[in-house]
């Protein structure tokens, strides 16, 4: 092998912007039918006016570098909660993996509040 081909197997470093993971995250929960919104009605005031990018997410890494995430939802009546939560669930994790090559840990799906704007299919 020739010195050449042996710098290109080397591995870099990849870096991936936070806000990156929110639209993600975001995304892949808005593309479920059944929900609304997602919300930031469990933030205080100024902690809503400090993150408006990050509505309805929370991200952390744990001690042993998993991917935690917390999605705050608002569901159309009529919906299955447990079903819509669970199809938020999957396709956040598809789309972590997909996109950016992370597997994440925990999903939680927080369903804050049931709006009425929709008629029920």
């Amino acid at each position: 092998m020739t010195q050449s081909n042996k710098t290109l197997q080397k591995k870099g470093k990849v870096e991936i912007d936070r806000d990156i993971l929110l639209s993600i995250i975001n995304l892949a929960t808005k593309e479920i039918n059944g929900v609304h919104s997602l919300t930031n009605s469990y933030l205080p005031l100024i902690k809503k006016l400090a993150k408006p990018k990050s509505e309805g997410v929370s991200i952390r890494f744990d001690t042993n570098g998993a991917l935690n995430v917390d999605v705050y939802i608002k569901v159309y009546i009529g919906y299955n909660v447990p079903d819509v939560a669970y199809r938020i669930q999957e396709n956040i994790k598809n789309s972590l993996t997909s996109m950016v090559g992370i597997k994440p840990g925990k999903i939680n799906v927080h369903v804050l509040d049931v709006e009425c704007d929709e008629q029920v299919q």
